[in-house]
């Protein structure tokens, strides 16, 4: 906290705003009876911007610098916020919502490239874990706003609006030193994909399974009979069991291999969301689940970024913070379109059985993937630590463009000269030992055998 104070506090304002418009979209469309497909298709076109907001985001960055970038897309994610509350039209909201998408991106890409570059590596895991406490704070407080409501009229959108625009002021008048100029990136997404695989895998599906819970958990408590207040209960418990897990997770990241540690996350929502399918949905125990959900899928994504950015450079910082994004973006936006048609084939308990499936994937994904890995890393006996012949041969001066020809040269003769006294005295050495002992070695061209 005291290394990075104004950019946590922009993060915290930033995701409490967003936060409670993701969730007050989805209940009142709810409540106008608009179709699960509907909601689910808004959240895709979020998502899709953010996608497809990497791109902007980066040449923003470059030319402008990291605190007029974040300033700008805050300001357009502003305007589009109090557009919602100019129309209810459902094609209208799809493009605000790509909108809001592109500008978030922007903004993400700011905070997490600036944070990925000036924390130090073996303190990236609670730097990162901060960040998304802050986050999941920031969702907490907007749920909370969000319940003041219970009519769901314009009021939370002035909220938003409010809690964007407090979020550029501290990162405006920050004291830190701001990031390195962005250099041009090379590498695309595909050739991060070859460099941080388990990475980038591992972000894709928790973009697949965070996003269709945001999207489509409200709808799958309204449709189970959760009251209002058994429904911000439900979304509370979740975000506050991804808050508490943050710190203890970054700190044993630092620890454990984080790699491990995504496979784990894997099994452990597998079973949460085969117990959240299986269990009667008027107990206590969804309640349970979904804190347990919290745990170990709203971590995903900042393991697999400390993973990703233990193993690059400086200079690639904003690249990987990008591809990350893409990734997340790209399975949020299937999964909250492809789950929201699930649910509605095979009824609201369908979304975790989905969650469940796509979970065992992920293992065992990221399970290949290690094991490729570590085959392609040498053991340590398959190479011996020793000099080479050329660097303790005299023919090494000739090579050194420090040392003059003619050294060289009289080197090598010197050599030379010593190497056939040596022969010499082996030849006389030889001679004077009984003739038994010669006779048994053969001599080819009066020269000893090298068996001697």
């Amino acid at each position: 906290m005291k290394s990075f104070p104004s950019l946590y506090f922009t993060n915290l304002f930033l995701v409490g705003g967003t936060g409670l418009l993701t969730t007050y979209l989805a209940l009142y469309l709810g409540q106008k009876g608009i179709s699960t497909f509907w909601i689910g298709l808004l959240t895709s076109c979020y998502y899709l911007g953010l996608l497809l907001g990497s791109k902007l985001g980066y040449q923003l960055i470059r030319s402008v610098g990291h605190i007029r970038t974040f300033a700008a897309s805050t300001a357009a994610v502003t305007a589009c916020v109090a557009a919602h509350g100019i129309s209810d039209n459902i094609y209208l909201w799809l493009v605000l919502r790509f909108i809001v998408g592109l500008g978030m991106m922007c903004n993400y890409m700011v905070l997490e490239s600036w944070l990925n570059e000036q924390s130090a590596p073996e303190s990236r895991g609670r730097v990162f874990s901060f960040y998304m406490i802050t986050s999941y704070l920031g969702m907490i407080m907007g749920q909370f706003a969000l319940s003041q409501f219970p009519e769901l009229g314009y009021a939370p959108l002035f909220f938003v609006c409010m809690a964007l625009a407090l979020g550029i002021i501290p990162i405006s008048i920050t004291k830190r030193i701001h990031p390195k100029p962005l250099k041009p990136i090379q590498m695309s997404v595909f050739g991060y994909l070859k460099k941080i695989p388990q990475s980038l895998t591992a972000v894709h599906f928790a973009g697949v399974i965070n996003g269709s819970f945001y999207a489509l958990a409200p709808t799958f408590a309204i449709q189970s009979g959760f009251s209002a207040k058994d429904i911000g209960l439900y979304m509370s418990m979740t975000i506050l069991a991804g808050l508490l897990a943050q710190w203890p997770m970054g700190l044993l990241s630092d620890k454990v291999r984080r790699s491990l540690l995504l496979r784990f996350n894997a099994c452990a929502i597998a079973t949460i969301g085969i117990g959240v399918f299986l269990v009667p949905l008027d107990s206590i125990w969804p309640f349970v689940l979904t804190f347990a959900f919290g745990l170990f899928s709203f971590t995903l994504y900042p393991l697999a970024s400390a993973l990703a950015n233990s193993r690059v450079d400086d200079e690639e910082r904003v690249g990987v913070s990008s591809s990350l994004l893409i990734a997340f973006g790209s399975g949020a936006a299937i999964g909250a379109a492809v789950n929201a048609k699930v649910m509605a084939l095979f009824g609201p308990q369908a979304l975790y059985a989905s969650i469940a499936v796509l979970a065992m994937i992920m293992f065992t994904l990221l399970t290949v993937i290690n094991s490729k890995q570590m085959a392609e890393v040498p053991a340590p006996n398959d190479y011996v630590l020793g000099t080479s012949d050329v660097t303790n041969s005299p023919l090494a001066a000739t090579m050194d463009p420090r040392i003059e020809e003619t050294t060289a040269h009289e080197q090598l003769l010197m050599v030379d000269e010593v190497n056939k006294a040596d022969e010499l005295d082996d030849a006389d050495e030889i001679t004077e030992k009984p003739n038994t002992q010669v006779e048994e070695a053969p001599i080819i061209s009066g020269e000893p055998s090298n068996k001697l």
